[in-house]
């Protein structure tokens, strides 16, 4: 259980779905209700399946290249950091989509997969995070498993409400969500890169 708690909150607030609410409305502004909750629904299933080959396959990807799990988890919390400092620096630009993606984007008939999917809710971090859970058990693989599930529920519920929240929360309320949320991702990068540190230096 202790694995599907620290798989659920550490994966969460990477994929901070709260941060692909603006896109997914824009995207989908023309849409009825039915169709966002498709999109939305493709969207979370995509992502669940990009996160398992980055989980399931990584270690066969590291082996390929000759790269140390430590090595990883030194880059992925450096790119963790980089991101929790864009979401947490007034000004700063937090579009994980640019403007030209954007645009291409309203012309697709099926934006589920990109931009929603990749790299909005399944980017290069949580992807390098699911390396790094990589267990030697069954049984939490499966915990782990299990919440990359609760995961992409929580964000399928979010993306379904986001005309809501963004409503009730306004501009000040999404902006101090995105502080929070990068607060988070920035300790959670911190925590990543101090460990493989410690791990290939061996300090204890």
């Amino acid at each position: 259980m202790e694995v599907l708690i620290l798989t659920f909150t550490t994966l969460f607030s990477v994929v901070n779905p709260f941060g692909a609410m603006p896109v997914f409305l824009t995207l989908t502004d023309s849409d009825t209700n039915a169709v966002r909750t498709a999109i939305a629904l493709r969207a979370c299933l995509y992502m669940v399946a990009v996160l398992l080959v980055a989980f399931f396959g990584g270690q066969y990807i590291l082996n390929f290249f000759g790269i140390n799990i430590q090595h990883l988890r030194i880059a992925g919390g450096i790119l963790l950091m980089r991101s929790a400092f864009d979401l947490l620096t007034p000004g700063a630009n937090r579009d994980r989509v640019g403007p030209a993606a954007l645009e291409e984007s309203m012309q697709k008939d099926d934006i589920s997969f990109t931009p929603l999917a990749m790299p909005m809710l399944s980017g290069p971090g949580s992807m390098a995070l699911c390396i790094g859970f990589i267990r030697p058990s069954v049984a939490d693989k499966l915990f782990t498993v299990l919440g990359f599930g609760l995961v992409a529920a929580a964000a399928f519920l979010i993306l379904v409400s986001s005309l809501r929240l963004t409503r009730f929360l306004g501009r000040p309320g999404m902006a101090a969500l995105a502080r929070v949320m990068g607060f988070l991702t920035l300790a959670i990068g911190v925590s990543f890169f101090v460990t493989a540190v410690k791990a290939l230096f061996h300090v204890a």
